[in-house]
């Protein structure tokens, strides 16, 4: 069963005839109890307890709890799931806790749209990668409540840094968001939500103890007196992750070293209500890890392949210093709420260190990245009729980068760049309800930067109609672009240089999908989609000296399926799948044309049944299913995917004490996300919540 779950085609099978045989349990389930079904409130969501005797009925559980999720990056202002033309998952704080998910790249495990696995390994501080309709980790915006963090020194992000104890919710927006974000959105957005302060003073404390080392502690502390309120907290994570691995194509047996890992992260956001209508926020979060970069294992066969140059390191390090704050001043125009501006200002300062230590004194280094980066959002939200609200603004972001070498036998340092980037937009986004049924948006955003060819216009529409109570239709076009990063244009090596004359990615994105309401127990959310990404920039391997160039297009076609339900009183299921097909139609090298892009193409499918109480009890298994995937472009070199089962609980023991439980890997699959890079097999952890 496991090995056909690993071939995509079996795999689009085995989710239609799951969903088919789930649909017929619910049917039936249905027939004989749904005059008996009691509402329970999932963990997920805060509902208020219902004031008279009737219970509520099933939607708020299912279909209101999807539909009625808050979510902010679709409209860049607060709105719901059922408001967004836009296919938008979210997983809130409360899923991750029960999950286990201990930063933001293991939240995004058992959501639709996105491929989150990564490249490197399962360990808690594996760097992430994150692939969303045929894009890379660089083509995928990430947002910090709204705004834009991703590395413009280097590219992307990577998401493992943020632990999940301070995070409300994270948002994942396939199809790209240029018209509203500008740069890197090519393939979606992601958009972390970060906790807002409680009305009463809590404290929660929590300790979580693991399987290779893993030791978590967390505390957080939250409350409002008078017109302060305020988030304080810390979250401090440990783990040696020495497991033991083995990688048959290399005839291997070892146990991972040099792996371990070391976080302590901060946060504090303090709130100030300015009288009614006006408030003014100060948020910073710190990100500090040290860890160990063990390597891979050198995989002999084929010659020159994608495992051939790897090597195991016994010193090599990584330290990673990130402060990441922002002022905020929101303010409520008129007598009403129909009428928002928010004026920010940021500045992030990432500073990260690679230690090469193994091996000879001649071949050891150390490579130093400094990125500094200031910005600005202005927007107004205004709703100026009943059935019309336009979001208007400019952003402005200016990037300074430092990238050097150091080399410890000739104690030498050469710079490899020092360079900045100014990015500046006007965006708007218009949207009308011509009748209560039918909607539609259009955006608009004009992006100035300081490069020759950094400008871009990104148009976009969306449209939405409400069939019946229980059916809805959606459609979407978007353009999106990519500057490329400051080391794609100006990094100096001996091997490598830099392109100044890089031109930005850009793509079409179309969407169009269904929300269908099954009876009063379930969702069932339909979206087949188009991303096509032009001037493709890769590294051209020319000797002897190796440059960026804009060679490619890369047209992606696939579906997304996400599946909720209620079998039963307290019984809740889901199933989504991303069925996804990558084809490179432009390359210089004319071996790759029509061939599958590598890494981006794999079909994800999840399963999952869990069991839910409104005391917050939560029993859970479920499935995560990666298919198989090239990794390299001509389609020469592959790895077969893998499926996993993990076993969820988050038990309360008292009104202020959760006990928090995972095993993951329950079958012990062993798999590798990298030729040579293995994971880390079957892994448990344990965890105590107080809150006072």
């Amino acid at each position: 069963m496991l090995n056909i779950l690993f071939n995509c085609r079996c795999a689009v099978k085995v989710v239609v005839s799951s969903m088919s045989a789930m649909t017929t349990l619910i049917l039936w389930n249905y027939a004989v109890c749904a005059g008996e079904i009691a509402q329970p409130e999932k963990i997920a969501q805060s509902i208020s307890p219902p004031t008279n005797e009737q219970e509520p009925p099933i939607e708020i559980t299912v279909t209101g709890k999807v539909l009625n999720q808050p979510v902010f990056s679709p409209f860049r202002r607060e709105g719901t799931v059922k408001d967004s033309t836009r296919p938008v998952y979210v997983i809130t704080g409360e899923e991750m806790e029960a999950q286990g998910a201990r930063t933001v790249r293991e939240a995004l495990r058992f959501l639709p749209g996105i491929l989150p696995d990564g490249t490197v390994g399962t360990e808690v501080n594996a760097l992430s990668g994150q692939f969303i309709r045929g894009s890379n980790s660089e083509q995928v915006l990430i947002l910090l409540d709204g705004r834009p963090i991703n590395n413009l020194g280097g590219g992307g992000f990577d998401l493992s840094e943020i632990t999940t104890n301070n995070i409300e919710r994270v948002e994942v927006l396939p199809g790209g968001g240029s018209t509203l974000y500008g740069s890197d959105a090519v393939g979606g957005v992601i958009n972390i939500i970060t906790r807002r302060p409680t009305e009463k003073v809590t404290t929660q404390a929590g300790v979580t103890l693991g399987a290779y080392g893993l030791n978590e502690q967390t505390i957080q502390n939250s409350g409002k007196i008078g017109d302060i309120s305020w988030v304080v907290g810390y979250n401090r994570t440990e783990a040696d992750n020495n497991y033991p691995f083995s990688i048959p194509e290399a005839n291997f047996e070892g146990t991972r070293k040099n792996n371990d890992t070391l976080y302590n992260n901060f946060n504090v956001k303090l709130e100030a209500n300015l009288g009614k209508r006006n408030t003014l926020t100060v948020s910073s979060l710190y990100l500090n890890k040290n860890q160990g970069v063990p390597g891979g294992v050198p995989i002999p066969e084929p010659q020159f392949g994608q495992g051939y140059f790897n090597s195991l390191t016994d010193n090599n390090r990584k330290y990673t210093d990130q402060v990441l704050t922002d002022l905020t001043w929101n303010s409520k125009l008129g007598g009403g709420n129909d009428s928002l501006i928010t004026a920010r200002v940021y500045a992030d300062f990432l500073n990260t260190r690679f230690e090469n230590r193994s091996g000879t004194l001649s071949s050891q280094r150390r490579f130093d990245n400094e990125q500094t980066s200031y910005g600005i959002q202005t927007q107004h939200s205004w709703k100026f009729a009943k059935n019309q609200t336009l979001v208007y603004g400019f952003d402005y972001r200016n990037t300074s980068a430092r990238n050097s070498t150091f080399n410890y036998s000739t104690e030498q340092q050469t710079l490899s760049y020092d360079d900045s980037l100014d990015q500046g937009a006007l965006f708007a986004r218009y949207e009308i309800n011509f009748t209560p049924s039918f909607s539609v948006n259009l955006g608009l955003r004009q992006d100035f930067s300081s490069l020759a060819d950094g400008s871009f216009t990104s148009p976009s529409v969306g449209a939405r109609w409400t069939i019946s109570d229980s059916t809805n239709l959606r459609a979407n076009y978007i353009r999106n672009f990519r500057a490329p990063t400051l080391f794609n244009l100006y990094a100096r090596g001996s091997t490598f240089v830099g392109n100044p004359n890089l031109k930005s990615e850009n793509g079409d994105s179309y969407d169009i999908g269904i929300d269908q309401k099954l009876w009063d127990f379930g969702l069932l959310r339909l979206t087949f989609f188009s991303n096509t990404i032009s001037d493709l920039i890769a590294y051209n391997f020319a000797v002897p000296v190796a440059t960026y160039e804009n060679i490619g297009l890369v047209r992606t076609t696939g579906i997304e399926a996400a599946l909720n339900v209620q079998l039963a009183k307290n019984v809740y299921a889901f199933a989504n799948d991303t069925l996804n097909d990558p084809r490179i139609k432009e390359s210089v090298n004319s071996a790759e044309k029509d061939k599958e892009l590598r890494f981006a193409g794999a079909d994800s499918l999840n399963l999952g049944i869990s069991y839910e109480t409104p005391q917050g009890l939560y029993a859970g298994i479920l499935m995560h299913s990666l298919g198989s995937y090239p990794t390299n472009n001509t389609n020469t070199e592959s790895l077969s995917g893998y499926t996993t089962f993990d076993f969820k609980t988050r038990i309360p023991l008292s009104d202020n004490l959760v006990l928090t439980g995972s095993v993951d890997n329950i079958l012990n699959q062993r798999y590798q996300l990298f030729p040579g890079f293995p994971d880390a097999g079957r892994v448990f952890q344990v965890g105590l919540n107080a809150t006072f």
